[in-house]
């Protein structure tokens, strides 16, 4: 068993339940982790024998770019994605943070995370 770990994945999506946040848009972090049988990429030196870190920073940026109004929501379709598409992988964390929420105080950051087993 491995794991691969992508950080900090800078996007700007429009997630929020404010209308205002659909309209702005606010800047985003997410961090997904990976837990995967890296054993035969290890000997192969393969890339089709290993989870792609490019396939899954493509499946995040593509799940952020659907609006949602909540967090929960957005990093349950990251995973969900990752298991559909990403047969390997056994077991997938996902951090999606909002940074600077609209929450009236000052906040850096608000984050929600998700981990889920095959």
């Amino acid at each position: 068993m491995g794991s691969i770990h992508l950080k900090n994945i800078r996007i700007y999506a429009y997630h929020g339940c404010l209308t205002e946040e659909g309209q702005i848009g606010s800047d985003y972090i997410v961090n997904i982790w990976v837990k995967a049988n890296l054993k035969g990429a290890a000997v192969s030196d393969e890339l089709n024998d290993t989870v792609d870190y490019v396939q899954l920073q493509q499946i995040v940026k593509d799940e952020m770019a659907v609006r949602s109004k909540l967090l929960e929501h957005v990093a349950k379709r990251i995973v969900d994605s990752v298991f559909q598409k990403i047969e390997l992988v056994d077991e997938v964390k996902v951090t999606v943070a909002k940074l600077n929420p609209p929450i009236g105080g000052d906040v850096a950051e608000v984050s929600v995370t998700l981990k889920q087993k095959r």
